[in-house]
């Protein structure tokens, strides 16, 4: 008989804290991210033997088996199965489960280090790349190997962060990927002038041991009791198994989409790689920012609403944060795309017009790939995989053909990966909300239309102010360095904002209320001092 805790603490998920922590973890791994990107830019060459094509291209298949596998049982398939058992006081049932989910993963996970392992070669030549040189392949291969246990050690480490999560604790999941970024960057200037890029692979593999460390000093709360056992028979190991297969497929898709378009790029002439690379990882810090940490923070509480028995909380508090996230992406994209060329420069030291050309045909992408990260979540918490995993096969069967046809170089060439990816994130995100309005006909009421159309109203004025700045500080050919190009950004920055802000105010958007509030208690402070 499943022994039960009578009265186990109840996590509080306050999300305003939540969202807080997440985010200033996240723009400070947002960060090193782009710093170790810049990085690599600066010391290492776009061609040649230790050409960067090589590193980017070393990370495609051990990045593809851990979303594939892996990713997809860490969150969105395992949390709300765990959820349920922390809402029934079951502890037991808590360390069961995850016990034997952390086993079965590491196991599938060590069988795949041995076949990158032992086919990194071919993987590259024939799968990710083929355009490398044999010098290049050898480069992106032997990085390969490097990093062929990473899979492996991230598994354990989103075991780990999924009970912390669904116990409400959160500081060491925001925390422990800093360390992955801070030793790929150590590793630049400790082995450029030794191992030259390869080092680069020992790094991460480094990065990856330290992430895996910092996550377990969070298990020590928890009580975390692990067994040496996988429960086949464990109804809720089952629950999860049957819906990591589609979610799984669902990531693997996304991933598939990875691999494809740097397979595509490799051909399309030396360099290319690193561009839609570089543009892509721009792209991606508004996503993590806004996306993933306020979708990562209301996801323990959607599930919790479930657990309790409050689908009418759900939906509220679903709405809520769905606007929440619209009306803070709308700016970030405007700014994104007026900036592009200052942020490609500043990402890549010496000014390529590829990249931000890149950038900005994936401006439209930002915005609804950080509105899918909480809509997804909508299916998720309801334990249905099935249905976003459908939307992303028609999704990238779209984005396959797109990618092939906009790449041309008689089309767009390099953009046109950029382009595709733009129609393939607005469509997914019409589809899915299509069917939760099917599902729920009363999901988008009144009230959250009519706040949108203020929203978007208000975007418009942001978009002005953005060209205004944009024509009264021009980039420059001169315009080199940090300190040159971060004041212009910041000055453009701080009245795109500021514009939106002040304008949803006046527009009574109910958004910018905690931002005017805490405004208001700073500038009290000030005054008094």
């Amino acid at each position: 008989m499943a022994q039960k805790e009578l009265n186990p603490k109840k996590p509080k998920f306050n999300l305003v804290n939540i969202a807080g922590l997440l985010f200033i973890a996240t723009f400070i791994g947002q960060l090193l991210g782009f710093i170790r990107t810049k990085l690599v830019n600066a010391n290492f060459p776009t061609t040649g033997p230790q050409s960067t094509d090589a590193y980017f291209a070393a990370f495609a298949i051990p990045d593809f088996f851990f979303f594939t596998i892996a990713a997809g049982a860490l969150g969105v398939a395992f949390m709300p199965v765990l959820s349920d058992r922390f809402y029934n006081h079951d502890k037991k049932a808590m360390w069961e489960l995850s016990s034997s989910l952390l086993n079965f993963l590491a196991i599938l996970m060590f069988f795949v280090a041995v076949i990158i392992l032992l086919f990194a070669k071919p993987l590259i030549s024939h799968i990710v790349a083929p355009g490398l040189s044999p010098e290049q392949l050898d480069v992106a291969a032997n990085i390969m190997r490097l990093l062929a246990l990473n899979p492996l050690l991230f598994t354990i480490s989103g075991i780990f962060t999924s009970v912390q999560q669904t116990m409400g604790k959160f500081f060491f999941f925001a925390v422990a990927p800093l360390f992955y970024n801070m030793s790929i960057i150590a590793s630049i200037y400790i082995f450029k002038d030794t191992v030259g890029l390869v080092g680069l692979g020992l790094g991460a593999l480094i990065g990856a041991v330290l992430q895996l460390v910092i996550v377990m000093l969070g298990l020590r709360r928890t009580h975390f009791k692990w067994r040496p056992t996988i429960k086949w028979k464990n109804q809720d190991l089952k629950t999860v198994l049957r819906n990591l297969p589609a979610r799984s497929l669902d990531q693997g898709v996304d991933q598939v989409e990875s691999v494809v378009e740097t397979h595509i790029a490799s051909g399309l002439g030396p360099g290319n790689i690193t561009y839609f690379t570089n543009a892509y990882i721009l792209s991606t810090a508004p996503i993590m920012l806004i996306g993933a940490v306020i979708s990562t923070a209301a996801f323990p509480r959607l599930n919790a609403r479930l657990s309790q028995g409050r689908p009418d909380l759900f939906r509220s508090d679903f709405l809520k944060v769905l606007r929440i996230i619209i009306w803070i992406s709308t700016p970030i994209v405007i700014f994104s795309y007026f900036s592009r060329g200052y942020l490609s420069r500043l990402i890549y030291t010496n000014g390529n017009q590829q990249i931000s050309t890149i950038f900005g045909y994936l401006a439209l992408a930002i915005f609804f790939r950080i509105i899918y990260s909480i809509i997804s979540r909508w299916f998720y918490s309801q334990k249905d995989t099935k249905t976003p995993l459908i939307v992303s096969l028609i999704a990238i069967s779209l984005n396959v053909f797109l990618a092939v046809t906009l790449a041309k170089p008689s089309n767009y060439g390099v953009s046109g990966l950029a382009l595709a990816q733009s129609i393939v994130a607005a469509t997914e995100v019409l589809i899915l909300g299509s069917v939760m309005l099917y599902r729920d006909p009363k999901l988008f009421d009144l009230k959250f239309l009519g706040g949108v159309l203020k929203i978007f109203s208000v975007s418009g004025f942001t978009v002005v102010a953005a060209f205004i700045m944009l024509s009264l500080y021009p980039l420059n050919i001169n315009d080199k360095g940090f300190i040159t190009l971060g004041t212009k950004l910041s000055l453009i920055a701080f009245v795109v904002f500021m514009v939106h802000i002040t304008l949803s105010s006046l527009f009574g958007l109910e958004e910018v209320r905690p931002v005017m509030n805490r405004g208001k208690v700073f500038f009290k402070k000030l005054v008094r001092n």
